[in-house]
């Protein structure tokens, strides 16, 4: 059994896979013999592929470096999101953001085919999954699984260069299409805007809500909608990115941070931050 605290990798007998990769030469399980695609390395894409899982499979990662996206499309699996597990079913997409501990699995019983794209982001820049990404949420699905595999095949062809440039533009743009929609509300970007200048504040549901002209039910279904979360859960993965930045870039007091970033009780702090994060504050620095 996977201890969801460290990372780990249970692939199991039965599940199968094939992987393209920006670089050779790994000698992870998932990635060796995989096809290259240099033009990767263009979108910062590390790795990404088509997996048909099987119980036991199981994934965790503590401190990713990079975005994870996953679409499934076929079956059900679990994924950890925001210290919960949801369930990713087919039809649906999910954006998992660097630097937050994030896990998926198979439920016995069932099969899951999802294709993925990693990210091998770099600090300080701009990630693909920023706070206003939606976390799980409705996408044509098929047409990212199908992207993959035309890369895959082009690949394995010793496809034309030219070719493989626009393969991953494809799928690069695919991905943004998920994790930036052009249809976004104008006013949660407001009320986040608003929230991010002022973390520390006790933010209230109705005075998040009263930022952007709305009553409190109409901003909940707003997030879920379009953020994956509610506005709660979404004010609390605001402050602990904020505050993950504040304990690798100054040499402020876990306590300290902790009310930088709204919290009263560092001890509640450190408790959420290791629910979501999958480490405490001070292990960050460690």
């Amino acid at each position: 059994m996977v201890k969801f605290n460290q990372d780990a990798h249970v692939y199991g007998a039965r599940s199968t896979w094939f992987s393209i990769v920006a670089k050779p030469g790994s000698e992870r399980r998932l990635l060796k013999d995989a096809a290259v695609c240099t033009w990767f390395s263009q979108h910062r894409i590390m790795h990404a592929g088509v997996m048909d899982a099987c119980y036991p499979y199981a994934v965790m990662r503590v401190n990713p470096a990079g975005t994870f996206f996953m679409a499934c499309t076929s079956g059900e699996g679990e994924v950890l999101v925001d210290g919960v597990w949801k369930t990713l079913k087919k039809g649906h997409a999910c954006l998992l953001p660097p630097y937050v501990a994030n896990a998926f699995r198979c439920i016995e019983g069932k099969r899951w085919t999802f294709a993925w794209v990693r990210y091998d982001e770099v600090k300080g820049e701009k990630t693909v999954a920023t706070h206003q990404a939606p976390v799980i949420g409705k996408y044509p699905v098929e047409n990212i699984e199908r992207v993959v595999r035309g890369i895959q095949s082009e690949c394995l062809l010793d496809g034309r260069e030219d070719l493989l440039a626009l393969w991953s533009d494809l799928l690069h743009r695919h991905v943004l299409g998920f994790a930036a929609p052009k249809m976004v509300d104008a006013r949660l970007v407001r009320i986040w805007a608003c929230v991010g200048q002022d973390i520390s504040h006790k933010w209230t549901l109705d005075e998040l809500a009263d930022l952007g002209y709305l009553s409190g039910e109409h901003l909940r279904r707003l997030c879920k909608r379009d953020l994956g979360r509610s506005p709660l859960q979404h004010l609390i993965y605001m402050r602990l990115m904020r505050a993950r930045k504040l304990l690798l870039e100054t040499d402020d007091t876990v306590e300290a941070i902790s009310e930088q970033v709204g919290y009263e009780s560092g001890f509640s702090f450190s408790n959420t931050f290791k629910k979501w994060m999958g480490c405490r504050p001070s292990d960050l620095r460690s």
